[in-house]
């Protein structure tokens, strides 16, 4: 007596569901991501002396030639500098996480993981997590560097946290538009040249390096309702350093909550947008 099997269908794998799931296969791609950043220190040498040139250049070479709160000493532009620098750091991050994001896609790797029983957002989530890891290392960097050259709290390392907190919020908030350029464009450098071309104008149109009192009226407007502007004036505040704009702008009468507000309004709106893009790209 014979007797025949027949195969059965296996179905292909699904993604998992639930926030639970999600979050899991998350810190699987981070910590996948954190690995390979350890295993070529030079993009984290490289990204941490790039803040480090700013602040050296910018205190030295600006400092004392700029009027901050009525004075022109080079401590005081140093200690109104050191804000704009650190939200300048986190968000120039977003060139980097855009390439990385943007060479997944070149080698296939980002096809590998659809056929992977995992969220879909997870992916994105995963890789922009360790970005933010990246960067608040950095920041630590940066902060050890601005105490050496002069910089200083005077609010207490309560709100000095939760400045810093504010400035990695907006970090991780960025890496979602820089995300989402790694997704609609072809290759890595192409992501690298689109994540900085709109970064300059939004960094340096704001009150980061000067006080906006000194523009004219339309692009003070613009400067005050920047959402960079706002962290920046929240950390000076938090900080307890000078320079902190007079602007009637209601983002710089309350720069805490519009730093917030800003935040977490960029993430929900390019997460969004990123994860779309991520399912009909890879398609």
């Amino acid at each position: 007596m014979t007797v025949t099997t027949e195969a059965v269908p296996t179905a292909a794998p699904r993604p998992r569901g639930g926030i639970v799931q999600s979050a899991t296969d998350s810190l699987v791609v981070a910590r996948r991501n954190l690995i390979r950043m350890t295993r070529i220190p030079e993009v984290i040498l490289f990204g941490l002396i790039q803040p480090i040139m700013f602040v050296v250049m910018f205190s030295y070479v600006f400092g004392g030639s700029l009027q901050v709160a009525g004075s022109v000493n080079a401590d005081v532009y140093r200690n109104f500098l050191m804000a704009g620098i650190f939200a300048q750091t986190v968000t120039f991050a977003t060139a980097g996480a855009g390439a990385g994001i943007a060479d997944d896609m070149h080698k296939g790797l980002i096809d590998r993981f659809r056929s992977l029983p995992m969220a879909r957002g997870a992916v994105l989530t995963g890789r922009t997590l360790a970005d933010l890891v990246q960067t608040a290392l950095t920041v630590v960097v940066l902060a050890i560097v601005a105490v050496l050259v002069g910089w200083r709290i005077h609010e207490g390392l309560p709100k000095a946290l939760g400045a810093f907190g504010l400035l990695l919020l907006l970090g991780y908030a960025f890496s979602w538009i820089g995300a989402l350029i790694g997704l609609s464009v072809r290759t890595p450098e192409a992501a690298t040249s689109g994540g900085l071309i709109w970064l300059f104008p939004v960094t340096f149109i704001s009150n980061a390096f000067v006080d906006t009192s000194g523009m004219t009226a339309w692009l003070r407007h613009i400067a005050d309702w920047n959402p960079f502007s706002a962290t920046v004036q929240a950390c000076r505040v938090l900080f307890g350093n000078p320079g902190v704009s007079e602007s009637t702008a209601w983002p710089m009468e309350h720069p805490v909550l519009a730093s917030l507000a800003w935040s977490v309004l960029i993430i929900a709106v390019f997460r969004t947008l990123a994860v779309r893009k991520y399912r009909s790209a890879t398609a």
